[in-house]
């Protein structure tokens, strides 16, 4: 069975760096902070360019650090994508904020930076906003719309460490930007974990309060913090894959290039045949907009006629997922808040159509830097 992400193939590419990196940790004593988390933290900002990177327990964690540091209250609105995993908006309601959800765009699957601003009301206090899939949405003007109401910004890079907009950085682009280290990310671990990026030396200081229980002095708690911190195995699992960061993005890109090539070869024969084999219907990858680069921490596309596409790649047994196969605002736990407070959490003026319409027509194929891709489009081209 082909897998969905070669995890397994990536160890054994890196095996003798693994073993050594891990057999270093267990030796040392040390498996909480110390030197192996502070060497990550160091080379991540590095990489980055971020002034301040503080790690922590997982990529969720992270945003419920950034909103804590940034000073959510109950009742507070903070404006989400429709279109993404659950972990921005679950995190603003668990600390008793409101999520307000925005559309994306239709080609691209980003937050819509209009749809953000329609939002915006008397009581939202910030926005995340999320690198879905690896690539970033329009910072210009989601930053911009921030600035201009006085609104601070997250930006939540869990799929995206590594990408860039015009030459800047993923994780740069905030008052504060998380990742996620999951095992299926471009740059994942074994476990969980994550890291919060800054600029801002205040916000920093608030962070590492935070993830440490408010304490700075041992026993000393000058906040009612949280325990969230990266075990230093996990950072040196992830030293070792950082150091292979950029090979293994330009394999995923060139992963991409070949889908893309197939995808728009099959377009152009049922476009000009109904005697296809398979569906007569488009199945458009999602756009990589001008100016940014791509992770692709998954690879998505938009099949007009879903339910035999999948069919298609069940019968060449190709795994798939669908990411995401609803819209937030139509989750169960967050039905009830639009019906809670008198300001909706999706306007009746800015129905997040983009985003229904996506949830009907993403799948995402097999994707990582070890992916037999060939191996794929030859399983494709059998049954299309």
């Amino acid at each position: 069975m082909i897998p969905f992400i070669d995890i397994r193939a990536q160890r054994e590419a890196y095996k003798s760096e693994f073993l050594k990196a891990e057999q270093d940790v267990l030796d040392s004593g040390c498996y909480i902070g110390g030197t192996v988390v502070q060497a990550l933290e160091a080379e991540l900002g590095q990489y980055t360019g971020a002034k301040h990177v503080i790690t922590c327990g997982s990529g969720t964690d992270a945003i419920t650090i950034a909103l804590l540091a940034l000073g959510l209250e109950p009742e507070d609105e903070v404006i989400v994508p429709d279109f993404t995993f659950i972990a921005p908006a679950e995190c603003v309601m668990r600390l008793g904020g409101i999520p307000k959800f925005a559309d994306i765009d239709a080609e691209t699957l980003q937050m819509s930076a209009e749809s953000v601003e329609a939002l915006i009301g008397a009581k939202t206090r910030g926005i995340i906003a999320v690198n879905l899939f690896g690539q970033c949405p329009n910072y210009s003007k989601i930053k911009e719309i921030a600035k201009k109401h006085g609104l601070w910004l997250v930006e939540d890079s869990a799929q995206a460490f590594g990408a860039k907009q015009n030459g800047t950085s993923a994780c740069t682009f905030g008052d504060i930007s998380i990742t996620s280290f999951y095992p299926a990310k471009p740059l994942g671990c074994y476990g969980d974990g994550g890291a919060l990026f800054t600029h801002n030396d205040e916000l920093a200081q608030k962070i590492c309060l935070i993830a440490n229980h408010g304490s700075r002095t041992r026993y000393v708690h000058e906040i009612c913090g949280m325990n969230s911190r990266l075990d230093a195995i996990q950072a040196a699992v992830l030293r070792v894959k950082l150091r292979h960061l950029d090979e293994e993005l330009k394999m995923r890109c060139e992963n991409a290039r070949k889908y893309d090539d197939f995808f728009a070869e099959y377009n152009n024969r049922t476009n000009s045949s109904s005697l296809s084999k398979g569906a007569a219907a488009k199945i458009v990858p999602q756009k990589i907009e001008h100016g940014n680069t791509s992770t692709y921490a998954q690879y998505t596309v938009l099949a007009d006629n879903r339910e035999a596409f999948l069919k298609l790649l069940e019968q060449a047994q190709i795994p798939y997922c669908i990411h995401y196969p609803a819209p937030l605002h139509e989750q169960p736990c967050f039905k009830k808040l639009a019906q809670t407070h008198e300001s909706n959490s999706i306007s009746q003026d800015c129905v997040a159509s983009n985003a229904i319409e996506a949830c009907k027509k993403v799948v995402s194929l097999p994707m990582c830097a070890f992916t037999n891709v060939e191996e794929i489009i030859a399983g494709l081209k059998r049954v299309m």
